[in-house]
């Protein structure tokens, strides 16, 4: 037999909101609370006989089960609290406060009473006592034949600062990352159900923080989002509630945007772009020009971005790309100067990001002067140096492109007499072309003076400031070579033509005093042939031909002829090595013949031909008649 009443300890520890004990002390006077101190309502915790099923008024107090059956007609559930004033008494169901009736009964002592109770009447009861210093409030669970009940709610909670939230299942949960969350799965039935937890309707390991009914998912993550799932089942059913978890992170700013570097390209070359930071940029644009500001924040889920100009929302038709975070003026002139802000918004919070506008012209600004570019002499000068600026930042050039340039004079530095030095002429062509000679150059002693003429000078000024250049050199000293060739070899090569052979010999390269050395010496000369064609008698040769022979037959497809084909010596008419006459194409020594359709009854035999008669002699040359086999 099943016990029909047990204690839940869990309903107790986890539904009570206040902090009162859950067994008052025997100091308490629960009959006066004439000069009592304040006190926070506390609900008492009774424990009831057990239910006998086939009574038909079940009397319980909170903490227990409640099992309807057949014959059922009356349930009462009592609810004693004490606290100084003294609370007031309400009675909620599955979250939401009990409609009274005809049927479902307030009593003057606070009990609830469900008569006639049905199917509808399932559900998890509680009472809440609360007065001017707290509340506390204890459930207790009416199920039906046993079967399993889940205690769900249908709250949206959303948690963007507490470190920790705990919620009932079937609450749909929004939270920050970090946070711990707690999912309460409190379940009644008799025999008492057994928990099942599911991700994503997969079962949970053990290594989950599971216990007494709860989900712990500690320190949360977006790799914790999904759909937990409460399966309670004993032998009467099973029952499932869920909770959808949804991780927030606020909005937060980023180093870079990456749309912004992909708009770039086709925005055009007058295009100034920034990204808009907690402290404020500033963007310095010309009259005329346009812009790009990027508002890089990140966020879960996407935060929805909203602009601003000068703290009002912007309304004037300017282009938004990547979905809202960039903002895009295709003429500065439509504003003054002032602050351009973006709006970052989602469920866990707001982040606010912003810009200074300056519009200020290009101007050129001529800077210092170049290094002069002579030392002395006569032509030293320095050039102004020209940068374009905007707002006292050097820019690129082409932003003044359309701004006219200021008028830039070189000025003359430098101009005065040089040191005496040393000047030289270019070197004289080489005394050889090869084996070591000689080039000369002029050397003399000069000054160079401020009106650009020069003044010889004896060597002695020159030779104070540096060492006299010399005015000889080695040159060409690489030894002189030559191409030598052998004799030409015998005149046996092979045949190219009538009476025509090659001969070849060795070509060397080599010093004139008959050293050999590399062909890569002997580079710059032209090289000798080291082939060449000559005369022999051994090439008189060409092909000789006899008569064909007769067709092997007069008819047919099979009919061939042969002739025979040799080398012969042009001069003695004898045969010679086919090799020799292999510079012309040798003729064919065999052809087909005689390939006609043989007349109706006839077959081939030798060189004879006779009526078909079927005869199979000499099956090598018999060949087929137009009737038929021969």
């Amino acid at each position: 037999e099943y016990p029909f009443h047990r204690h839940v300890s869990g309903f107790t520890s986890s539904l009570r909101t206040s902090s009162a004990e859950t067994f008052l002390p025997p100091s308490v006077d629960l009959a006066s609370g004439l000069g009592r101190p304040h006190q926070k309502p506390a609900i008492l915790r009774k424990i009831s006989a057990a239910q006998q099923l086939s009574a038909s008024e079940v009397v319980t107090h909170l903490g227990q089960t409640v099992v309807l059956a057949g014959g059922t007609l009356s349930v009462l559930l009592h609810c004693e609290a004490v606290g100084n004033p003294k609370p007031t008494i309400s009675w909620a169901k599955n979250g939401e406060e009990v409609k009274y009736n005809d049927r479902i009964l307030l009593q003057p002592d606070d009990s609830l009473q469900i008569l006639a109770p049905v199917e509808a009447d399932v559900g998890f009861y509680a009472c809440n006592a609360s007065n001017a210093l707290g509340s506390d409030s204890v459930s207790i669970a009416v199920t039906l034949a046993g079967k399993p009940l889940i205690k769900a709610s249908r709250a949206t909670v959303i948690n963007t600062e507490s470190p920790a939230v705990a919620v009932d299942i079937g609450s749909t949960v929004k939270t920050i990352q970090k946070a711990n969350v707690t999912i309460n799965c409190q379940v009644a039935g008799v025999p008492e159900a057994k928990v099942t937890w599911f991700k994503n309707k997969i079962k949970l390991s053990s290594a989950h923080h599971l216990h007494d009914g709860l989900l712990i998912i500690a320190n949360v993550s977006l790799s914790d989002q999904g759909l937990y799932s409460c399966k309670a089942a004993n032998l009467h059913g099973e029952v499932t509630e869920s909770s959808q978890l949804f991780v927030l992170e606020p909005p937060r700013p980023l180093p870079y945007l990456e749309d912004l570097t992909a708009v770039l390209p086709s925005a055009g070359p007058r295009t100034r772009f920034t990204l808009t930071s907690h402290s404020g940029t500033k963007l310095t644009v010309s009259p005329g020009s346009s812009a790009l500001i990027g508002c890089a924040v990140n966020g879960h889920p996407t935060p929805n971005i909203t602009w601003f100009y000068s703290g009002e929302p912007l309304r004037l038709s300017h282009r938004l790309l990547a979905a809202g975070r960039i903002l895009q003026i295709l003429n500065v002139s439509d504003f003054s100067d002032g602050e351009f802000s973006c709006l970052a918004q989602n469920e866990a919070g707001s982040l606010t990001q912003k810009i200074s506008l300056a519009i200020q012209e290009y101007q050129w600004s001529v800077d210092k002067l170049t290094a002069c570019s002579a030392s002395c002499g006569h032509k030293g000068v320095q050039l102004p140096q020209l940068r374009c600026l905007l707002d006292g930042a050097e820019v690129n050039t082409s932003y003044c492109r359309e701004m006219p340039k200021p008028s830039l004079q070189p000025v003359a530095c430098n101009r005065r007499d040089c040191p005496s030095r040393w000047m030289v002429t270019s070197w004289s062509l080489c005394t050889r072309s090869c084996g070591g000679g000689i080039q000369m150059r002029r050397v003399t002693c000069q000054r160079l003076t401020a009106k650009g003429s020069s003044v010889p000078m004896v060597n002695e000024a020159c030779a104070q400031v540096s060492k006299r250049p010399v005015d000889t050199q080695n040159c060409n000293r690489q030894p002189c070579v030559e191409w030598v060739a052998s004799s030409w070899g015998q005149c046996n090569g092979p045949c190219i033509g009538p009476r025509l052979a090659v001969q070849h010999r060795q070509i060397f390269c080599q010093t004139k005093d008959g050293t050999s050395v590399s062909s890569d010496q002997c580079g710059a000369l032209p090289r000798p042939l080291n082939t060449q064609n000559c005369w022999t008698d051994v090439c008189g040769v060409h092909w000789r031909v006899s008569l064909w022979t007769v067709c092997t037959a007069t008819c047919g497809n099979y009919g061939f002829q042969s002739r025979r084909v040799d080398c012969v010596h042009v001069r003695t008419n004898k045969p010679v090595m086919e090799h020799h006459c292999s510079w012309r194409p040798k003729p064919s020594h065999w052809q087909r013949c005689n390939i006609t359709p043989c007349e109706n009854g006839t077959f081939l035999r030798g060189r004879e031909a006779e009526k078909c008669r079927g005869r199979k002699e000499d099956r090598a040359v018999c060949q087929k008649c137009s009737t038929g086999p021969c």
